[in-house]
């Protein structure tokens, strides 16, 4: 089942949150930073104030009471690459699964539920950003219609700087 979160999901949030960006990005820099990017993105407070903005939306997937992975929709109708400068635009902006449950089709599920959410609210475009060497990541983008922009995006974990490219993919 997929269900719209709210204020009564902060602690879950912030749990599933810190959880599986840290198991997908440990690795991509150092203990510090991964540290001060979990406290920044994953803090009490961000995490309130996403649930409580009108245009974010988070969805979890659960089944028998246990959370499997979450997604976050940005429906800021505006897009970062200029040639959709003039279209309807809503952000992925994040799209998690725990490791256990990876494999199992719950990203599926949730990818799926994205595309239903946007092309219900007559958006045009969704895009996202992605890491440039999370290939499995990449990968799953592209099999769900997703192509790979070429523009490039700095996202730094802390000091330590990494490049994602932005993908799109029109509805």
């Amino acid at each position: 089942m997929i269900r719209r979160g709210d204020l009564n999901d902060a602690v879950l949030l912030q749990t599933l949150g810190r959880k599986t960006f840290a198991d997908t990005f440990a690795n991509t820099c150092t203990r510090e930073d991964m540290r001060g990017v979990l406290e920044s993105f994953f803090n009490p407070t961000q995490v309130a104030l996403e649930l409580a903005d009108a245009t974010d939306n988070f969805f979890f997937y659960e089944e028998d009471g246990i959370a499997k992975g979450y997604l976050r929709i940005h429906a800021k109708r505006v897009c970062p690459l200029d040639s959709f400068q003039n279209r309807t635009c809503m952000e992925l902006v994040r799209l998690y699964v725990l490791q256990e449950y990876q494999g199992a089709g719950v990203a599926n599920k949730l990818m799926n539920f994205a595309v239903d959410f946007a092309r219900n609210r007559g958006f045009d475009v969704i895009y996202l950003s992605v890491w440039e060497y999370n290939f499995r990541a990449r990968g799953f983008y592209e099999k769900h219609g997703f192509r790979n922009s070429g523009v490039e995006n700095d996202f730094p974990l802390g000091s330590t700087p990494q490049t994602d490219y932005w993908f799109v993919r029109e509805l």
